[in-house]
């Protein structure tokens, strides 16, 4: 019961710390008499997302389709090539070095490849959203691999264990918090290629609604895009976190435990 009103108590605070945060911009831009071409009142972004909500509905459903199809390809691809280069040490001195380069490279610099290749529109978006998701899984659950105890293995061994039964058991198992948290990081990368692409070579989607808007000195609406993103990548957060606490249980008690 303790434990539950904590909870309670945790997020009303943070509910009125979210709403306080608002307050205070309302106010200081009422106040200083801040124009909306530089920073538009929560009252204003909130009509703006009212009234035009029928033109931005289309552009935010492009965009959320886009940014998990990207997000799921990357996070297969990111699972087969983590669980390779975790569970080899051949395939880690070979494949990890290429994938540092690769994921230091701006993703800004990858659009216009993937528009040449395949042209404006949908792919180039998807894409980039699928590239920026694989390098945090990948590492997360390499690492969570490679958490396994030497020992553990050897005991597994003696008594009969294959490498791919160890692997499954015991190796995928503990990957498990490693990979979840992962996706917590992923899913925000996602929007962001997306958006990127979809200021680059798109013609929907909020990327694309947020260049206009800009071009037209529209900050409101602006603004109302960016919390129409913010609102999405928040909405999957929590959705990660749920199934997070779902399926790895046993770790965070275990945390829990160690703590006290």
């Amino acid at each position: 019961m303790n434990a539950l009103s904590a909870q309670t108590r945790q997020r009303l605070l943070s509910a009125l710390a979210l709403v306080s945060f608002f307050v205070l911009w309302e106010l200081v831009c009422l106040v200083g008499g801040v124009s909306d071409l530089i920073l538009p009142r929560p009252s204003q972004i909130a009509r703006v997302l009212i009234e035009k909500m029928p033109l931005l509905w289309p552009h935010t459903v492009q965009t959320l389709y886009t940014t998990l199809a990207g997000f799921v390809m990357g996070v297969l691809l990111g699972i087969l090539i983590g669980v390779a280069i975790g569970s080899s040490k051949l395939a880690y001195d070979v494949a990890y070095p290429l994938l540092v380069g690769f994921s230091s490279i701006p993703k800004v610099a990858v659009v216009p490849l993937f528009v040449v290749w395949f042209g404006a529109g949908t792919v180039p978006a998807i894409l980039t959203s699928m590239v920026i998701c694989i390098f945090p899984v990948v590492v997360n659950v390499a690492t969570g691999l490679a958490s396994t105890e030497p020992e553990l293995e050897d005991v597994l061994r003696v008594l009969g264990a294959s490498k791919r039964d160890i692997l499954w058991n015991v190796g995928l198992p503990r990957a498990l918090p490693y990979f979840f948290a992962s996706l917590k990081i992923a899913i925000t990368l996602a929007f962001v290629g997306t958006v990127l692409s979809e200021t680059v070579a798109a013609n929907r989607g909020i990327g694309t609604v947020m260049m206009i808007a800009s071009g037209n000195f529209d900050v409101p609406l602006v603004f109302a895009g960016l919390f129409l993103l913010a609102a999405m990548g928040v909405a999957l957060y929590a959705l990660s976190s749920w199934v997070e606490q779902r399926m790895t249980g046993w770790a965070q008690r275990k945390t829990e435990m160690a703590m006290a």
